[in-house]
């Protein structure tokens, strides 16, 4: 009996059926894959273009598989009696779908006889590896990024440090908002959309994913976290810098460089075939070595308790993940490597830039400077 895979979802939302389509669509639609062939059913409103721009072996017609379910006695066919007209022409009763798939269609499939069985991401395995093409892809949205960061560094650099030590530009407080502001100004005149980008002063850094607000301030360390998706090749980049505009204090300089080492001992350790696991371990090590613990301090958490990176592609966080967790690199994956340490006596600090893994080691995607003051 013939297996198939089945998703219903939108592309502009899911990455795996964008990935298997390249067709991008902000509505629900069907799409099958079975005996190397893959199939898109398509509403009268789309059906043409998917014809036109889906990379699919055939694009079939919602109403045409609706009427043949009314010649089979449906009085008024709905999105899964279609799936299942479509599903007895091909001879299929197996599905194998996402783990994500909806809990209402498995039932009402399942109750329609097909034998439904999740499957856990990657649902396509071999959108880990990247190709040639998609590393490009993924690089110009990264160039994108690290013009917003620029964008974001010469605001902070070209601030004046008030007396009371907050920043003003232009005659006005330089806020986290207006930073974020202009760097998402930037990326969407070059096709890239930003959300959540963090821009977190003082203790607010202390928070990883804290996206900060308010006025910035001099001599404290300033987290600049940028993740946009470019809107054309629907491929994201991840970048992060902590600068300081004014001095940095003795803790603040030695964070600073010991999570620059960090990110030089993963570069050292990632290849082909490297347990990622090792990789975060080796940092944590490297971190306690150099006196910055890790663990509930004052009530919080403090130190270095976030994975080191992860996959980057059609989505922001992927596989592989180098963390606690066992995860083996291949060749060709995209990889963030972004340590930080976090003390409620110092602030936040965090460096994060891409890496291709190769066959002996890594080759480093990000060409932003490392730069603490500013």
């Amino acid at each position: 009996m013939a297996t198939a895979r089945l998703i219903i979802a939108d592309s502009e939302r899911n990455a795996n059926l964008y990935y298997a389509s390249r067709f991008l669509a902000p509505d629900a639609f069907i799409f099958a894959q079975l005996d190397g062939r893959r199939l898109l059913v398509m509403s009268d409103l789309e059906v043409d273009r998917a014809k036109t721009q889906a990379r699919v072996s055939e694009v079939l017609s919602f109403s045409k598989l609706q009427q043949q379910a009314r010649q089979r006695g449906i009085a008024q066919p709905g999105l899964l009696d279609v799936v299942d007209e479509l599903f007895r022409a091909q001879g299929v009763k197996e599905l194998e779908v996402p783990a994500d798939f909806s809990v209402h269609h498995a039932d009402a499939l399942r109750q329609r006889g097909y034998t439904v069985t999740p499957k856990t991401e990657p649902f396509y395995p071999e959108r880990m590896v990247k190709s040639d093409d998609e590393i490009a892809r993924i690089t110009e949205t990264l160039r994108v990024t690290e013009d917003a960061l620029a964008c974001a560094i010469e605001l902070i650099r070209n601030a004046e440090i008030r007396a009371d030590g907050a920043l003003w530009i232009g005659g006005k407080p330089l806020t986290s908002e207006l930073v974020r502001k202009a760097m998402h100004l930037t990326m969407m005149e070059r096709d890239c959309v930003a959300q959540h980008t963090i821009i977190a002063g003082g203790l607010q850094g202390v928070d990883p994913h804290n996206e900060g607000s308010g006025p910035l301030r001099a001599n404290e360390p300033i987290v600049i976290d940028v993740f946009p998706q470019h809107a054309g090749s629907r491929y994201f980049a991840d970048l992060t810098r902590t600068v300081v505009k004014g001095k940095a204090s003795d803790k603040v300089r030695r964070m600073f460089d010991a999570v620059k080492e960090g990110q030089e001992i993963a570069y050292r350790m990632i290849k082909d075939g490297v347990d990622a696991s090792t990789i975060h371990r080796a940092i944590l090590d490297s971190f306690e070595q150099l006196g910055f613990k890790t663990g509930e301090q004052g009530g919080r958490m403090q130190g270095f308790f976030h994975g080191t990176g992860h996959g980057v592609g059609l989505e922001l966080h992927e596989p592989p993940r180098i963390s606690a967790g066992q995860d083996i690199l291949k060749a060709g994956m995209v990889v963030t490597v972004e340590p930080g340490l976090y003390y409620t006596d110092a602030g936040g600090m965090r460096l994060e830039d891409m890496a291709v893994v190769t066959n002996d080691g890594s080759r480093l995607l990000t060409n932003a400077p490392k730069a603490l003051e500013v």
